[in-house]
């Protein structure tokens, strides 16, 4: 059985959220395929015995090129194949941003540039070897106008800078046009973003990748910190990782292999009055909300969320003390002069 390793934290703890407006990273709906510079890396490390949760790995039932997410959840399914068929995820740049960041110009687009990001999340100052949740995936309605909606599980160092994350978006520019909701992984070294599905990413799973489609429902995802990698996984398999080196050797971070803080939630990015919804459309108070739940940490302390959201447009309710319920369709009153 691989060993958990422990490393030291090389930053403080303080992070405070300043608004609702987050890091935009260079729009490219074209992107090119993964390279050496932007893509997965041949895979040097194998996945560890136990998921997160204690399980032995176990097959995630895959469905077709082409299913919807209601008809894989319909079919007891998790995950459609890529209808590219290749084993390699493709690397896309689109709009990204974190919880607790002020606006960054981008220097590419303009688009990038004008987004603004609104959250519902719980948020930990927590030291750990990483964790694990399950999310409610949704299939969010996407407008125009707006560039993504999306739930993530993140872990991050103690000044916020280094960061893991995975989740689930409705993405048209990373998604190849798609509305429906598909499995992304992402990473940030020193503050700076990277690109979704790739920049480093190491591929396991022989077809489960990020990039693929997901049945609409709750399924646990993780990461977790094992032997010179942080890994993730979802459903009931790993599907690959972040090799530390990202951090230490392209970096120069001193180390990178515990969180100093957690942050999971929702977040819609788009235009300064959205009108995408949220998690299921539904507000956090309302009892068929979309759901982060049981979280759970690796070697860490008593799960201690303070949830916060950056907008009245959509709302977050704690529920448990390792659950809570967000999301929102946002409204606006007719003399507004704005029409979703």
């Amino acid at each position: 059985m691989l060993k958990l390793r422990r490393g030291l934290l090389t930053a403080g703890l303080a992070v405070t959220v300043v608004g609702a407006l987050g890091v935009a990273a260079m729009v490219d709906a074209e992107a090119t395929p993964v390279t050496a510079a932007t893509g997965s890396q041949a895979a040097d490390s194998t996945p560890p015995a136990l998921l997160p949760w204690g399980e032995k790995p176990s097959r995630i039932r895959t469905g077709k090129a082409g299913m919807s997410s209601e008809e894989l959840r319909a079919a007891g399914l998790s995950a459609a194949l890529d209808p590219r068929g290749a084993t390699e995820p493709v690397g896309r740049y689109a709009p990204k941003g974190r919880p607790g960041v002020a606006a960054e110009t981008a220097k590419s687009t303009t688009l990038a540039a004008a987004t603004s990001y609104f959250y519902n999340f719980g948020r930990h100052v927590a030291v750990t070897d990483g964790y694990y949740a399950n999310l409610s995936i949704a299939k969010p309605r996407l407008h125009a106008k707006d560039a993504h909606s999306l739930a993530e599980l993140a872990v991050q160092s103690g000044d916020s800078k280094q960061i893991v994350e995975v989740g689930w978006t409705v993405d048209r520019a990373v998604n190849n046009g798609s509305e429906e909701p598909h499995l992304f992984v992402y990473h940030w070294v020193n503050g700076k973003t990277s690109c979704y599905n790739g920049c480093g990413w190491v591929q396991t799973h022989p077809t489960v990748k990020p990039g693929a489609k997901l049945a609409t429902g709750a399924k646990r995802f993780g990461i977790q910190f094992v032997d010179d990698a942080w890994w993730i996984s979802y459903d009931s398999e790993f599907i690959g990782y972040f090799p530390e080196k990202l951090w230490t050797e392209e970096g120069g971070v001193e180390s990178f292999r515990q969180t100093g803080l957690v942050q999971l939630f929702g977040e819609v990015a788009g235009s300064a009055n959205p009108c995408s919804q949220m998690g299921n459309g539904l507000p956090g108070k309302d009892p068929g909300a979309a759901v982060i739940g049981s979280i759970s940490y690796l070697n860490g302390p008593v799960v201690a969320l303070d949830l916060q959201s950056t907008s009245s447009h959509y709302t977050v309710n704690l529920r448990s003390a390792r659950t809570f319920q967000y999301g929102g369709t946002p409204s606006y009153s007719a003399d507004s002069g704005i029409t979703c």
